[in-house]
């Protein structure tokens, strides 16, 4: 293949059963296709003059039949192995995320965007899970990777990311959780305890109490009664939409393998140890296999800035939970969301699960791509800049961000030259980070012509950012 005059991503080619593939480079800003040589049955293309080379447009039937060919191409479930998952906004970061990831060990998530973020993109569970086969095909990575179904919320949100193929579901009960236990006293929380639905959970509340009582003070956990009817009241129905989702998720991949998920970070009030030792016990008694749990830690993970709050204070936290993790037996691993640019986080993580952790991390790729914009096309992120200004009061609802817009200066009052620092900046990040839809809708065409132009300059400063998430793991 390579003597048809053709220019080809050295890194995708491979011969594999006597055929061969690889991805054509564009020449222009159009489009990557693929190249077959060889077998070309069940492939949909145009020939390549008198040769025997198919090129083939990077469709979703194409990539269903590479994947059926080439099985490294499919991802899979990860199991405890250290994982990171990389959010792409943008379909075309996947090369970034694996030059970085390339040689540390840690096992890449590379499809990995909630409803939320599908709906403000416009995307599909189906188009981001190809869209990351595609930059691993391009990258040539041929080792284990998996697809995150992150957030879900609803049972109504799971078939698309089934039918698509992903292997990783994140479920998302904060809408279940009942932040007020952590104030109420003991006659309410008895009171709402009561009428959780202990049907479903096939017990009841004295069993319940009686069973944590009994519990030795083996971690310094304090199981009086208070703090059972807490972990009860503030988790219980969190755990009942858990187990649904779950039973339904399991019921569609039909007895394939999948790795689960229970977040519970986005909620206004942390996760005790006493509340995640409740959590994991009764998904446990409830028959619920998982892989991690994303308590909501002491202090604040906003988007796309380093932790706020005390690291002293976090390390006493996640010190705790990770006691708790080893009493289950190593059986689950702890995941930090909202994980990106959380630098004095790694260390502590790694240090106390032995690598038992999975990052995630969402849109800070795509302030990436910002930050090569801000470089080579500065009058672009001019437009950008001052749109997302306008949209941040709006965008940031759905957020726990503490950007001020007052401390983003407009275009107007910045240089070309200081307008790239912008991306280091705490409020410009946020501000920049959350009205990534909102920019979406008004510049997508543009912004993807510029990666399109500059995609060598974009998975550089990929890899430079995520080198420095990934060093602790290393």
């Amino acid at each position: 293949m390579t003597n048809i005059n053709l220019p080809i991503v050295e890194r995708s080619l491979i011969q594999y059963k006597d055929t061969h593939y690889a991805l054509m480079a564009p020449t222009t800003a159009d489009n990557k296709e693929l190249l077959v040589s060889g077998d070309t049955s069940g492939f949909t293309g145009r020939k390549h003059g008198e040769s025997d080379v198919l090129i083939c447009p990077l469709s979703p039937e194409n990539a269903v039949e590479l994947r059926r060919r080439l099985q490294w191409l499919t991802p899979v479930a990860l199991g405890t192995h250290t994982s990171a998952g990389f959010g792409d906004r943008l379909g075309c970061a996947t090369v970034g995320h694996l030059l970085a990831t390339e040689n540390t060990g840690v096992a890449p998530i590379l499809a990995q965007q909630s409803v939320r973020e599908n709906t403000r993109t416009g995307r599909t569970p189906q188009q981001v899970l190809d869209d990351a086969m595609w930059g691993a095909f391009a990258f040539g990575w041929q080792d284990a990777w998996g697809a995150d179904a992150d957030h879900l919320k609803e049972i109504d949100d799971i078939a698309p990311f089934v039918d698509a193929g992903y292997t990783f579901f994140t479920i998302d009960p904060g809408d279940h959780v009942d932040d007020d236990a952590d104030t109420d006293d003991i006659a309410t929380l008895r009171h709402k305890a009561e009428a959780l639905d202990w049907g479903f959970l096939d017990t009841t509340l004295e069993d319940l109490i009686k069973n944590y009582s009994k519990i030795s003070d083996s971690f310094a956990l304090r199981f009086d009664e208070h703090n059972i009817l807490k972990a009860l009241v503030k988790y219980g129905n969190a755990i009942i939409h858990t187990v649904k989702m779950a039973r339904h998720i399991s019921a569609l991949k039909a007895g394939t393998a999948f790795d689960l998920e229970m977040s519970v970070d986005e909620t206004n009030s942390t996760t005790s140890h006493v509340e995640h030792f409740v959590i994991v016990t009764e998904l446990k008694r409830l028959s619920i296999k998982f892989v991690s749990i994303a308590p909501r830690f002491v202090g604040r993970f906003e988007k796309g800035v380093d932790y706020i709050g005390n690291l002293a204070e976090l390390e006493r936290d996640i010190a705790g939970h990770t006691i708790i993790m080893r009493h289950f037996g190593n059986t689950y691993k702890l995941s930090l969301h909202t994980g990106s640019d959380k630098f004095g986080v790694y260390p502590i993580a790694i240090q106390h699960t032995d690598g038992l952790v999975h990052l995630k991390t969402a849109g800070t790729s795509y302030l990436e791509a910002l930050r090569v914009m801000a470089q080579l096309e500065p009058s672009l992120f001019r437009e950008v800049l001052d749109f997302a200004r306008g949209r941040y009061e709006e965008d940031r609802k759905t957020y726990h961000v503490s950007a001020t817009l007052e401390k983003v200066p407009q275009s107007a009052d910045l240089t070309d030259s200081q307008l790239p620092d912008l991306l280091n900046q705490f409020d410009a990040r946020q501000v920049l980070h959350v009205t990534y839809g909102s920019v979406l809708d008004d510049f997508g065409d543009p912004l993807a012509q510029m990666l399109n132009q500059h995609e060598e300059a974009y998975h550089a400063g990929l890899k430079r950012h995520f080198d420095k998430h990934l060093e602790a793991f290393r």
